[in-house]
């Protein structure tokens, strides 16, 4: 008797735990605040952004949308820093979060002043090129060594009270 009380309360538990829990989303959707028309060859682009002005170092969500949907069209991004060394190219790839586009989750443009965001599209009509020009502003907030410093103080004071309690209880042996 005692068995079957504990196994009915773990499987109301259990019960009430799944029925009234609703699936989370996982992620939040990818909501496009400022767009921009790129011109690549026989393509319209659209060229969403989920924060508006860009900043540096401050994460966002780019989507990459063609007129006619991707579907038969194939691409490279390339992302050229405003000092030029390095372009970074890599292919175009369905958003992440938002399956029926190209696009770039949670990314970050590390420096400041002027990118280039170039497209180099392939599909039915043939290939075609683009060039978005973005202007990024500098980072929100204070220098990045400020707040890493001002972050760091309660580590220093652990570290200082962990110091000072090691040192009592040692002269007291």
């Amino acid at each position: 008797m005692r068995y079957t009380r504990m196994l009915l309360a773990l499987f109301a538990i259990v019960g009430l735990s799944l029925g009234i829990s609703a699936p989370a989303n996982a992620y939040a959707p990818v909501n496009v605040v400022h767009t921009e028309q790129v011109n690549a060859g026989p393509y319209q682009l659209t060229v969403g952004f989920s924060t508006w002005p860009l900043r540096a170092m401050q994460s966002l969500d780019f989507s990459f949308i063609p007129a006619d949907g991707i579907t038969g069209k194939s691409g490279t991004l390339t992302v050229v820093t405003p000092d030029g060394r390095q372009p970074r190219t890599e292919p175009l790839a369905r958003h992440p979060r938002k399956r029926e586009v190209w696009g770039l989750d949670i990314r970050a443009l590390q420096e400041e002043g002027q990118h280039q965001f170039i497209f180099d599209i392939t599909g039915p009509r043939g290939p075609g090129k683009g060039t978005l020009n973005l202007e990024v502003l500098p980072q929100p907030g204070p220098p990045l060594g400020l707040s890493w410093m001002i972050s760091l103080i309660p580590v220093f004071a652990l570290a200082g009270i962990l110091i000072a309690a090691w040192r009592r209880t040692r002269d007291e042996t």
